[in-house]
């Protein structure tokens, strides 16, 4: 058996920075030219603790901004303004491009693929809308979609 650092996810493997033992052969033909892998020496497991440490600070650092961004955002409220018909029904949908411009204009910039509606808002009334700013940070919004005068 051959030690390997996974440089990818390896379905039925192992994942990103594993120290896995496989055969010399797959290692030989396959990990290492693919570029999945490369050797476990000494010298690349020092390499792979220093990375880890390093990605574990960008972490903690990602998830202190998300927890920051998190505060900001709970419990606030937008009101979105649309042309409606009949019966409530707008005339197009708010997106979440929409609630991303209006957050902006707020003060609060989001990236709108953060924003995540099961689908677009096609009725008036009031809407709870999660944001995932993190895996772990998911705060809620509410947005009322209300009838352009």
């Amino acid at each position: 058996m051959v030690e390997v650092i996974l440089r990818e996810d390896v379905e039925n493997l192992g994942k990103v920075g594993d120290v896995v033992d496989v055969k010399p052969g797959f290692a030989r033909n396959y990990l290492v030219p693919q570029g999945k892998a490369y050797e476990a020496t000494a010298g690349n497991k020092r390499r792979l603790a220093e990375d880890s440490r390093r990605h574990e600070r960008v972490a903690e650092r990602a998830r202190s901004d998300a927890d920051k961004l998190a505060a900001e955002l709970e419990g606030r409220s937008i009101t979105i303004a649309m042309r409606s018909g009949d019966g409530g029904r707008l005339f197009g949908s708010v997106t979440n491009s929409d609630i991303a411009d209006k957050l902006a204009e707020e003060g609060v910039t989001i990236d709108r693929h953060l924003i995540r509606l099961e689908e677009p808002l096609k009725q008036l009334g009031a809407y709870t809308v999660a944001i995932h700013l993190h895996a772990d940070v998911r705060p809620e919004i509410k947005v009322w979609v209300v009838s352009e005068e």
